[in-house]
């Protein structure tokens, strides 16, 4: 067995089985005592233990220690540069500028991630493959058990694709050293797997804490419509893949798209919070002076099952160092560098504001606020603290994001569990919010419903702003506002073309502080054309392929 085909296989088989994380559990296959893939998938409390196996896979992308999907994307977009620590190395600059020459030995960033996302897609095959000899109690409850771990599958995939465009696929539980594939074919899998969730998932489906941290029919009907504005932005034509028996599979259109989002709509399952501010926790949740805690009078939060949350990626706070990998591990990149300012936590300084990106917030909008931390303009850029944390943070622009700020109490101890008493870097335990109803509205907009006046509507009066004409660039404006921060701008301008991408990015040039020196971020935006937006393939992962794995272009050193 090659170490390529290792990473990908042991991370896989130990979540299929729900087992830890330690090797031991991994090696020890033939045990008679512990679940392996001789003794499990018989029952459909095998099958549920296998199915939050899958869920765990999806949640490690932001539990394990690579970049992860959603602070790259926001660092690629034209909202950000890469920030973090004056003295720290410079990956996140290769990631924003797409340029190799800012730290030439970072050829493996994304190589954590790349195993993850593999061990997840396993384990979701594993359960796929075993589903015949699960004894059944019901048909509904097969689809929908089968229905969340073939959409959990299509959201790893959808990641991956958009990420590195040429990967290779599994859709069985093999250990194999494969060649990239046409990526109509990866996005062919993705549609039949979100049809067969759409299809598959009850409609009343119910689940132990709610919905929004499990994949019910709505969501996979969002991402369903996700999927095809990417899809047939960035490859200009609507997807469908035509395999060597001359069959074609994972064919959606565009009526397609806009029916899956105006179910959504009309199911009335969802609707907008009345006031911005409370979907976000830093920027509706009040501490109480001098303690530990929020003052729950004063606090406005929605909630993290509030009315509008579709689909979100869920943790408890249990990170550590010993193979317990269940919190937002992630979230600590974007909070202030080393400055606490109650209730924003201090974090490690990725992801600073462009002020080019500032402007485009209208006068008045109240989005702005709940969305970013104006260090300035809320009076924290002064004093020894702010001072120490100046000179350490690069590309300081004096602006960086509220809405995934870690949160501190009113003591100063991290807002990472009831007492405060665990790590502000690993214990975070806010949710990334996947999908939200706001962003179907927008979709449903987009995709050219009956209805798309009324959807902008809803939007821009919630922001108190006037309606205005329905327009592919009123839309992309709109969800530049909305959705800021939440991981959807890069991949919004990179559906309108590489070129589209390249202006945006390349016009948020601006200046900054790197160790509290004036500097400057530029970019070039032939780097960006050459790579057509996508990521580096890990370079170890090439070498352990033997030559398998084909770097995309635009990556070579």
């Amino acid at each position: 067995m090659n170490k390529f085909k290792f990473n990908i296989l042991s991370l896989g088989l130990i979540g299929a089985l729900g087992m830890t994380s330690c090797a031991d559990s991994f090696l020890d296959v033939s045990s008679k005592t512990e679940s392996n893939t001789e003794n499990f998938y018989k029952s459909e409390t095998d099958a549920m233990r296998a199915l939050i196996g899958c869920y765990d896979g999806w949640r490690q992308i932001s539990s394990n220690p690579g970049i992860g999907f959603y602070v790259a994307s926001t660092v690629m977009s034209d909202e950000t540069f890469g920030g973090t620590g004056n003295g720290d190395d410079f990956k996140y600059q290769v990631i924003d500028a797409f340029n190799t020459s800012k730290s030439p030995s970072d050829m493996t960033l994304y190589t954590t991630d790349w195993k993850v996302y593999y061990a997840g897609v396993y384990r979701c095959n594993e359960l796929m493959a075993h589903e015949e000899q699960i004894q059944w109690t019901s048909e509904a409850t097969r689809g929908l058990y089968m229905g969340q771990a073939r959409a959990l599958r299509a959201i790893l995939y959808f990641d991956m694709v958009r990420l590195w465009g040429n990967i290779p696929l599994f859709l069985e539980p093999v250990n194999e050293n494969r060649a990239q594939v046409d990526p109509a074919e990866v996005y062919a899998a993705i549609f039949e797997d979100l049809k067969y969730a759409i299809a598959n998932i009850p409609e009343d489906a119910k689940f132990a804490d709610g919905d929004s941290g499990y994949i019910n029919r709505y969501a996979a009907e969002a991402l369903l419509a996700r999927a095809y504005l990417f899809y047939s932005g960035y490859y200009g034509k609507d997807p469908g893949f035509t395999n060597e028996a001359g069959e074609t599979t994972g064919v959606v259109t565009k009526a397609d798209a806009l029916a899956a989002v105006e179910d959504v709509i009309s199911s009335g399952k969802y609707s907008l919070v009345d006031d911005f501010k409370n979907l976000w926790p830093a920027s509706s949740l009040v501490p109480i002076p001098n303690s530990v805690g929020w003052d729950t009078e004063k606090s406005t939060y929605a909630g993290d099952q509030n009315s509008e949350i579709i689909l979100a990626q869920r943790f408890t706070p249990t990170q550590d160092y010993d193979g317990n990998n269940d919190s937002n591990r992630w979230l600590v990149m974007m909070g202030m560098r080393q400055l606490n300012a109650t209730p924003y936590g201090k974090g490690w300084g990725a992801c600073t504001i462009s002020p080019v990106f500032i402007e485009k917030y209208l006068d008045g909008d109240p989005r702005f606020t709940p969305s970013v931390i104006d260090l300035v303009g809320e009076g924290l850029a002064q004093g020894n603290d702010f001072n120490s944390s100046f000179v350490d943070w690069r590309e300081y622009t004096g602006y960086t994001i509220k809405k995934y700020s870690p949160l501190v109490y009113g003591n100063g101890l991290p807002g990472t569990n009831s007492d405060g008493t665990a790590g502000f870097q690993e214990c975070n335990a806010n949710q990334w919010v996947i999908m939200r109803y706001a962003d179907v509205l927008l979709m449903a907009a987009e995709l050219g419903s009956s209805n798309a006046s009324t959807y902008m509507h809803l939007v821009r009066s919630r922001a108190g702003l006037d309606d205005i004409a329905v327009t592919q660039q009123n839309i992309m404006d709109e969800r530049a506002r909305e959705l800021a921060f939440e991981g959807h701008r890069y991949w919004d301008l990179l559906r309108q073309g590489v070129d589209v991408a390249a202006d945006a990015i390349a016009a948020s040039s601006a200046k900054v502080f790197n160790g509290g020196v004036e500097s400057t971020v530029s970019y070039d935006r032939s780097l960006i054309i050459a790579t057509k937006g996508l990521s580096q393939i890990p370079e170890d992962q090439i070498t352990l392929s033997n030559g398998v794995l084909k770097q995309n272009p635009g990556w070579t050193r």
